[in-house]
């Protein structure tokens, strides 16, 4: 069964074409990898994918029903849950007062088990703005889990860290999601976490799909070496 899915997926601004067409299926218990240059579409996709993207075209499938009218909310209740390229925490407020938030809306409550997971429990009571960036980012992703969704779109979660901190932080989600059950969508900049940790990769190029295919087979791909990858494969 695929977990999500997204069925000739369009999205224009204007004249520019962000996504056009677009077919992705995403089995349950995957992590996909989802690359390609800047401009691709790959954050376009995961908005369409979380009900960001208003005007969009296409259908998107959350576990075979059809979620295309639903908004975020909704498709958040369902358990499809994101994190962003750009840290969504609230700067002014403690660590467990947004998890607390967050938890409002699922039935879930399992702030305690997050902050635990991801190594925030010593930090539950500091201000957002007073953590490292490492633990923002890490804050951030733990805003996506509270509830314990069933798909997880990671836009960029190693974003300016260090290579060891995104390493670190690949590994975790790894674990994570393999006890947790959760299927990932992650777009991901850095080839090495890419390769570390998805099964499967979709790569983008011009708001089309150019390639999808095992980490072993988009590294040997000349088209995706040739547009994308070049002396990092």
């Amino acid at each position: 069964m695929f977990a999500i899915q997204g069925e000739k997926l369009s999205r224009y601004y204007g004249a520019f074409r962000a996504l056009q067409d677009v077919d992705i299926a995403v089995p349950a218990g995957e992590v996909r990898g989802l690359i390609g240059p800047n401009g691709a579409g790959k954050s376009t996709l995961i908005d369409v994918l979380s009900g960001r993207a208003s005007g969009s075209r296409g259908r998107v499938l959350f576990e075979g029903r059809d979620i295309s009218a639903l908004g975020v909310q909704e498709r958040r209740l369902l358990g499809l849950a994101r994190s962003f390229q750009r840290t969504n925490i609230f700067p002014s407020r403690s660590v467990i007062e947004q998890l607390e938030i967050a938890a409002l809306r699922g039935e879930e409550q399992n702030v305690e088990e997050v902050m635990r997971e991801l190594g925030l429990s010593h930090l539950a009571s500091k201000i957002a703005a007073d953590i490292s960036y490492g633990d923002q980012r890490r804050l951030d992703l733990a805003l996506a889990l509270v509830g314990r969704p069933k798909v997880l779109l990671l836009d960029e979660p190693a974003a300016g860290l260090t290579m060891r901190e995104s390493l670190a932080l690949a590994d975790h989600v790894k674990d994570l999601v393999s006890r947790w059950k959760v299927t990932v969508l992650l777009v991901e900049h850095d080839m090495e976490v890419v390769f570390s940790i998805c099964d499967r990769i979709t790569v983008l190029q011009l708001g089309t799909v150019l390639a999808e295919g095992t980490p072993d087979e988009i590294r040997s791909n000349p088209e995706v070496v040739t547009a994308y990858l070049g002396s990092s494969a």
